[in-house]
């Protein structure tokens, strides 16, 4: 059976995950990691925040916190090499670099979104943005009040493949907010917009508008154990690949 270290094991998603994983016949929570181990309940597994105890107790580990713990534990891994699913967004330029190294001494699999309809969903935008080639491109995103980063990493990564899809670079491109006389939308911009409230898990919508029709692609997360048994079956699949950086396309075969 493959031990899960879960590095964020307090938070949401990691009380998650461990629930999830107390029903696997193919793996099982090892350890626990969190900077406030009283809040975490494991059953039998280790409760720790001693980075060294939950490497040395993992087969693999998954990620789910913030920026700096996620960029820690990468750089921590660079001297002790474990498998790790990364499901931490926001890392920037510095975790893309950080993982870029890692991932030459382990196998790494970072996902912006650990379900199998987002992953879906981007293959999706990226036919459609091709065939959709005079369509403005506009995407909105949903999330719960205390989603600290906007937009979503998964907004991101939708606008990231339709822009792709265009041979445009998403930067040069990407329009994250609208205010005053800001003139007319310009042909190839990709508008990223975010939304916050209650406690909404997920939503992302990518719409395709032309003069007398549109399309929307819609990806509406209603628990966050999609995420939670992604992230499982991400890290049951990992665990004895070779050192690289790997996708949630790779795990699922698409």
């Amino acid at each position: 059976m493959i031990k899960i270290g879960i590095h964020g094991a307090s938070g949401k998603m990691g009380t998650e995950i461990i629930s999830n994983l107390k029903n696997s016949d193919l793996a099982k929570v090892s350890v626990a990691y969190s900077i406030d181990p009283v809040l975490c309940d494991t059953g039998d597994a280790l409760v720790t925040d001693d980075l060294k105890v939950l490497f040395d107790n993992s087969d693999v580990i998954i990620d789910f916190t913030i920026k700096d713990g996620a960029l820690n534990l990468i750089n921590y891994a660079r001297t002790y090499p474990k498998p790790l699913v990364i499901g931490t967004t926001g890392l920037g330029s510095e975790g893309e670099e950080l993982l870029g190294l890692a991932s030459s001494l382990m196998p790494v699999l970072q996902a912006t979104n650990m379900s199998l309809g987002v992953a879906v969903l981007n293959r999706l935008v990226g036919l459609a943005s091709k065939a959709l080639s005079e369509f403005d491109i506009e995407i909105v995103e949903m999330h719960h009040r205390h989603k600290k980063d906007a937009p979503s990493g998964t907004a991101l990564t939708l606008a990231t493949h339709a822009a792709k899809a265009r041979n445009l670079n998403l930067s040069s491109v990407r329009v994250s907010g609208r205010d005053g006389m800001v003139g007319a939308r310009s042909k190839d911009e990709i508008a990223v917009m975010a939304l916050r409230g209650g406690d909404i898990v997920g939503r992302h919508t990518v719409g395709f508008y032309n003069d007398g029709e549109f399309i929307e692609l819609n990806h509406t997360a209603t628990s966050r154990a999609t995420f939670a048994k992604g992230a499982i079956k991400a890290a049951i699949w990992l665990e004895g690949k070779q050192a690289g950086l790997y996708s949630i396309y790779d795990c699922l075969g698409i």
